[in-house]
């Protein structure tokens, strides 16, 4: 089982960007908490994110401390801690929705380390194709880092506007998958708008990584998405989604197709 998931794991996410690439389309890359609103809810969500168009699904670890996230991510991860949505528990949420796009579990060190030595193992099993830790930058603990390098798993790196070209460099040797471009400082939430530096950010980046380029933080609707997929490979939203998934999933779902339709329309 371990060779077959080696196969197909992390060389999933390659083959949604080919195929993506073969068609002249770019991604759509949303994000939604395991656990929020509840568990059940949480499974007909993901279910209903890849029927609206999702390319990847970015699932979010509920995390006691989440300092990196706005208030609507807050929210949503204290809702599921709430309902005692653990790691596993995660895991099993992934299990039963039985997703055809990519899985990334996206969250912070401390729940993957507390899950013990065989997470990636768990991981893979339970469907799972690539990992993004927001608080690991590279060469922050090169032997742990190098643990998840090692794994069939795609290891998803951030890079942040304000990132040297060097480190830029740097960050995509030692990532896989793709490499999430943050399209501005602070933390997880909507904007009104896009930083007009952006573009050149992301040429900057494409100088020195082969990897498809998501953007993301802030994308708040089909305008906003357009417009990054003018010059990215893909494009990431979360608080939009996880804010309207609180109201319905049916809601959440309405979003995806319109940014979907953005997106295509732009490309």
């Amino acid at each position: 089982m371990a060779s077959e998931l080696a196969i197909t794991s992390s060389n999933k996410i390659e083959e949604r960007f080919a195929s993506l690439r073969r068609q002249g389309k770019k991604a759509l890359v949303c994000y939604a908490t395991a656990g929020h609103p509840d568990r059940a809810r949480s499974i007909d969500l993901f279910r209903g994110l890849e029927d609206a168009g999702a390319d990847i699904l970015e699932v979010g670890v509920p995390f006691s401390d989440p300092l990196a996230d706005g208030p609507v991510i807050q929210a949503s991860s204290q809702v599921a801690l709430d309902a005692g949505t653990t790691f596993s528990g995660v895991l099993d949420i992934v299990a039963e929705a039985q997703l055809n796009v990519p899985v990334v579990l996206f969250g912070y060190l401390n729940p993957f380390l507390a899950a013990g030595a065989g997470v990636l193992d768990r991981m893979e099993n339970a469907g799972c194709d690539g990992l993004l830790i927001t608080d690991l930058p590279v060469g922050a603990d090169p032997p742990l880092e190098a643990r998840f390098t090692a794994s069939p798993l795609a290891f998803v790196r951030l890079v942040a506007p304000t990132t040297p070209l060097e480190r830029m460099r740097l960050i995509g040797q030692n990532g896989s998958g793709f490499v999430y471009l943050i399209s501005r400082l602070g933390v997880t939430g909507m904007q009104q708008r896009i930083a007009p530096e952006l573009g050149a950010t992301v040429e900057r980046l494409r100088s020195v990584t082969t990897l498809p380029i998501c953007v993301g933080f802030g994308v708040t609707d089909a305008r906003q998405a357009a417009a990054l997929a003018a010059v990215a490979d893909g494009v990431a939203v979360g608080s939009a989604i996880v804010r309207a998934a609180g109201t319905s999933v049916d809601a959440a779902v309405a979003l995806t197709r319109s940014l979907r339709a953005g997106i295509d329309d732009a490309g």
